[in-house]
């Protein structure tokens, strides 16, 4: 690893933030080379490590006062700025380390009372290892490197090999009150030592600058992976591979309301397929940081194993799967005799020989966050099986930390979106009611799947934070792949609105075959297509989910010269009331929008103004000229693909959104 420091770059970030409320040029270089620690991800991930400066900040009273600047909750080192790292008034704090104990709550109580800033956030839950140190700059990361030496059992020896003197060692105890005071009694022990290496835990380094502890740090992870390097043998990427969009929907459909996120870099290939990874895998985490994120173990799925019966093989190990994790539950509420509030028993992570890496989370940051996590892993696995024999931590301490009222606080306690862990795909993306309806879906929660032939789909899926096919409806193998990529992205599929469509115009008894015929093509046949397709999905996912298609008015109540439109019209409307009928055993429910004079781009302006003066009417009266008197938008018909899309116990219905035509109104 180098160094990233740059005095050029440090002496710019003290111009940028050394004015900022509550900061001064220790807080901007403290700043600076926490950005530079969150930059690389062997070191930190995802919230983790900390860092802290000792300095003085004006109090209410524009007293100078010592303060510990610490990284508050909810703050990445990546991205940190002065206000993520709030100020603790230090004197009194310090003072705590001559407390017998220190309970959790009265620890966080402690930091926050000395705050300066009372709309700071909480300080780090290792805030008092910091303060008990007397170093000005202190880093702290979970390094790789360093965790390969450290999830050992002989650790300590490992340390002393590579660093000699340089880190002293402090035995695992979990973090809080007693790690603080530890680590300060080691360290005064080993009062030359540049840093402290914490077992199944991580490193900390200081210094009396922050380019002096931070390039310590580097120093020391620089170590360590060359000495596991030198000692590491290349591993085999298997050749054979399984078809993942086959496998994910019985996987997601099993563990229910989450969205899959896949790896199958080589090393998680590897790994999956690698004769001992029933023995590797089941040690537990590479730090009990991460069992907030990706539970102690990985499930463990073979499609060898599985035979014909893929589904039922991912019931039944999923099932084990949830036993294991209640008798592990169980059995330390009893050995601990304390009661607590059991998490989900689902896996978060699989291990998928020919597939790699999947994980699951209730959003799509959430499986990534364990994906990236357990990528990591991985490669302390290797490092420390490399330079000795990996060893988590046992089973007790694991579950104190996943646990431990302090670390679940890190997920955050935001009420859940209501569509959150639903994956909609929505066709017609790129602009109109179906850009609209994008827009809906993902406002509550869902996770996007975007397609329209029109190449600026890209661009509302990048907006909307979701992903896209560029793709043809009228070409079925197109909306194949489609369908096959949404699954590939998400894991799955929840709710398909099969929007897109044209609008072709022509009397019908003069209708050019190729007109009707193109019709058809797009504004009937496609729909089957796709719900097809994405039935294929539903019903391997097991868990119902709904197919919403956009009929419109002209299916009820045809206009002259729009025959190619309605006649097609009234097809997809036989075709929805189909899939009621034959998607119910799977619980998939089927509705259409019946929706009237949207102001989109579906009809050419120049018609419609025409359409407008045939009544007497300007084009906004056109517009208006409903039962309500009032412009119905692309929005109001989103709004009703939402509400189809959570009405359990509808199907085979379809609502109008077109502020009054009693004409085309079902009946």
């Amino acid at each position: 690893m180098r160094s990233r420091w740059s005095d050029a770059e440090a002496a710019g970030a003290v111009e940028r933030w050394a004015g900022a409320p509550g900061s001064n040029e220790d807080v901007a270089l403290r700043v600076y080379s926490s950005r530079l620690i969150g930059a690389e991800p062997a070191l930190v991930l995802h919230g983790g490590g900390n860092t802290s400066v000792k300095t003085r900040l004006a109090d209410d009273l524009g007293e100078p006062v010592s303060v510990l600047c610490v990284k508050g909750s909810g703050w990445n080192l990546g991205d940190i700025e002065p206000a993520g790292l709030p100020a603790v008034r230090l004197d009194t704090l310090s003072r705590l380390r001559a407390l017998p104990a220190l309970s959790d709550e009265d620890m966080v109580n402690a930091a926050r009372t000395r705050l300066l800033n009372a709309s700071a956030p909480n300080p780090s839950v290792e805030t008092l290892l910091h303060a008990f140190l007397p170093h000005r700059f202190i880093d702290h990361s979970h390094a790789d490197a360093i965790l390969c030496l450290a999830d050992q059992e002989q650790a300590a020896a490992l340390a002393q090999e590579v660093f000699g003197d340089r880190l002293a060692v402090v035995p695992y105890v979990m973090p809080g009150f007693a790690l603080a005071k530890l680590a300060a009694e080691v360290y005064e022990a080993h009062a030359d030592c540049e840093g402290l290496f914490l077992a199944q835990h991580g490193l900390f380094t200081f210094g009396d600058t922050a380019k002096q502890a931070y390039e310590r740090h580097v120093e020391a992870v620089s170590r360590a992976e060359a000495f596991v390097a030198a000692k590491r043998t290349q591993v085999s990427v298997p050749q054979a591979r399984a078809d993942y969009a086959a496998l994910a929907p019985a996987l997601r459909g099993c563990l229910g309301g989450v969205v899959l996120e896949r790896r199958d870099t080589p090393e998680a290939l590897a790994f999956a397929s690698d004769p001992n990874v029933a023995s590797l895998s089941q040690r537990g985490t590479a730090t009990p940081d991460h069992v907030i994120r990706t539970k102690a173990v990985p499930l463990l799925l073979d499609p060898h194993a599985a035979g014909t019966d893929w589904p039922g093989y991912v019931a039944a190990q999923v099932q084990a799967f949830r036993e294991r994790y209640d008798a592990y539950f169980d059995a330390q509420v009893a050995a601990k005799g304390v009661t607590r509030t059991k998490l989900s028993s689902n896996p978060v992570v699989a291990l998928i020989p020919g597939v790699g890496l999947v994980t699951a989370g209730a959003t799509r940051k959430a499986a990534r966050v364990a994906a990236d996590l357990y990528e990591h892993t991985i490669e302390v696995i290797r490092g420390a099986e490399a330079v000795g024999r990996y060893q988590a931590l046992p089973d007790g301490d694991l579950f104190d930390m996943e646990y431990w009222s302090l670390e679940q606080a890190k997920l955050g306690r935001k009420k859940a979106a209501p569509l959150q862990g639903r994956v909609v795909l929505v066709t017609g993306a790129a602009s109109g009611i179906g850009e609209a309806t994008a827009g809906a879906f993902g406002r509550m929660g869902a996770a996007l799947f975007l397609v329209d032939r029109d190449p600026a789909v890209a661009e509302v899926a990048q907006a909307l934070g979701g992903e896209f096919a560029v793709a043809d409806v009228t070409d079925q193998a197109a909306i194949g792949a489609a369908v096959r990529a949404c699954v590939e992205a998400y894991g799955g599929i929840d709710h398909v609105v099969s929007n897109a469509g044209t609008a072709p115009q022509a009397p019908i008894h003069e209708c050019p075959p190729d007109v009707f015929e193109a019709s058809l093509a797009v504004n009937l046949r496609s729909h089957q297509s796709l719900a097809a397709a994405a039935t294929a999905v539903l019903r391997a996912q097991g868990q119902g989910g709904s197919l919403l298609f956009n009929v419109s008015k002209a299916a009820f109540n045809p206009g002259k010269g729009f025959g190619p439109y309605a006649v097609a019209k009234a097809g997809l409307y036989a075709l929805m009331k189909q899939y009621a009928i034959e998607g119910a055993d799977a619980g998939i429910r089927s509705n259409a929008i019946n929706a009237d004079r949207i102001r989109t781009k579906l009809l050419d302006e120049d018609d419609v103004r025409k359409r407008a003066q045939a009544r007497g009417l300007d084009v906004d009266a056109y517009f208006r000229s409903n039962l309500l008197q009032r412009t119905v938008t692309a929005d109001d018909v989103a709004d009703a693909f939402v509400y189809l899309a959570s009405a359990q116990s509808t199907t085979g219905c379809v609502i109008t959104v077109d502020g009054g035509n009693i004409a085309a109104s079902p009946r």
